[in-house]
């Protein structure tokens, strides 16, 4: 328990530090994620950006687990 409570710190205190970095990456506007703009209504669902985040993911708690 103890690892993956430092794991996840070391993980969130990485993606702090590569922040601005990581901003500029286009997820969240990638071919298959969902906008619609109308005039009072909006509406997004990222659906592309989630399947990869969560293969990422994924592959990432693979690793750790080996």
């Amino acid at each position: 328990m103890s690892r993956t409570l430092i794991v996840i710190g070391l993980c969130i205190v990485l993606i702090g530090l590569l922040w601005p970095w990581l901003s500029k990456l286009p997820l969240g506007q990638l071919p298959g994620d969902i906008a619609i703009r109308r005039e009072n209504f909006s509406f997004y669902f990222p659906v592309t950006t989630m399947i990869l985040l969560s293969l990422l993911i994924s592959g990432l708690l693979w690793l750790f687990n080996r």
